[in-house]
């Protein structure tokens, strides 16, 4: 089951204020994204320098500049996405939004800032639950993972609204027409599946042609789920959690999509990827999950779509692991979320 096999850990760059996301760029550097809204280039070797053009951050609670990815295309067109939470004038709302742009390395900034997406509605109470991951998928489709803004849950089983739900667009921002309620008025033409309660994670998953995602559980009740166009995962009508307050929630699940796996106590999951590299043979096809809450790096030991065991990497470090990645190099990379965070390289020892 490939216990234990021996790594070591090499920070590649420390002083990182709350990092969130991280995107690796041809040539070995990263574009590293700080909640408070900065853009960062980090080289390979461990040099940090900002990117300027940022579009504005709505940086309370848990919002703030989230997610980078790179277009399929990066090479020719220099193209990235990046999420974050977004205000109005006066702050009084926000959501969460999707921006495209060119990556200038030579000027240190974004040019062509265009946002392509805007959750629907903006809203008022609370700064909580953005989501929000960006997978772009080899088919070429852009998938945003969102929130249930925590104070208002019941609207995550309306696929009217974007509330809960999880985004698939082409990588222009248009609508595919395969989506589906693009051609329905029982749901909003972007939803691609809706209630989801804080999803801050998506991967492909290259041994099925799936797309997996996981999201927080309230008390507990953490999911991982595969997509699947159109279904209800069912928040806040059934979790394996509980409530704050300590009350029971549903857990039968007929009629709702069941999760693939959860976890009890919560592990707060943040940021997956699935193993496909050379350097740890044993580890192929496996799921890397990063744990807030419990601080470590889980990994999902799978056989043929089956969980058989889990394992607690990095737990010595005791640090909230924001985001995972599988560089093309076939090294692990990690984002610790920490007023000190650093971007952390697993190799083999």
């Amino acid at each position: 089951m490939a216990q234990n096999v021996p790594y070591r850990v090499t920070e590649i760059a420390t002083g990182l204020e709350h990092p969130w996301g991280v995107a690796y760029l041809p040539g070995g550097d990263f574009l590293v994204t700080e909640r408070d809204g900065r853009l960062l280039h980090v080289t390979k070797n461990g040099d940090i320098s900002p990117i300027a053009n940022v579009p504005e951050v709505f940086n309370r609670g848990q919002g703030g500049l989230l997610d980078v990815i790179l277009a399929m295309d990066f090479n020719r067109s220099r193209t990235i996405y990046f999420s974050y939470a977004a205000g109005n004038e006066t702050n009084s709302v926000s959501n969460t939004e999707v921006a495209k742009a060119t990556l200038n390395l030579r000027n240190k900034s974004l040019d062509n800032v265009e946002v392509i997406f805007k959750a629907d509605p903006k809203v008022s109470r609370g700064n909580n639950h953005y989501g929000s991951r960006l997978l772009i998928t080899p088919d070429n489709y852009l998938f945003i993972t969102l929130g249930e803004r925590f104070n208002y849950a019941s609207q995550a089983q309306d696929p009217q609204n974007h509330i809960g739900a999880i985004i698939r667009l082409f990588p222009d921002g248009t609508i595919p027409q395969e989506n589906p309620f693009a051609n329905s008025d029982e749901g909003d033409g972007a939803v691609f599946s809706y209630g989801h309660r804080n999803v801050q994670g998506i991967a492909y998953n290259p041994y099925t042609r799936e797309v997996w995602a996981h999201e927080h559980g309230p008390r507990g009740g953490d999911e991982v789920n595969i997509l699947v166009a159109g279904e209800n995962y069912g928040w806040p009508e059934v979790s394996y959690g509980r409530k704050y307050t300590g009350g029971k929630i549903s857990d039968g699940h007929e009629g709702f999509k069941k999760p693939l796996l959860h976890w009890t106590p919560s592990i707060a999951p943040s940021g997956m990827d699935f193993y496909r590299g050379s350097q740890f043979p044993k580890w192929r096809g496996d799921l890397f999950v990063g744990a807030l809450a419990e601080r470590h790096l889980r990994r999902v030991n799978l056989e043929n779509g089956r969980v058989v065991s889990q394992e607690k990497l990095l737990e010595d470090r005791e640090e909230r692991v924001r985001d995972v990645m599988v560089g093309p190099d076939g090294f692990i990379y990690v984002l610790t979320d920490e007023l000190d965070g650093k971007l952390l390289r697993i190799e083999p020892q």
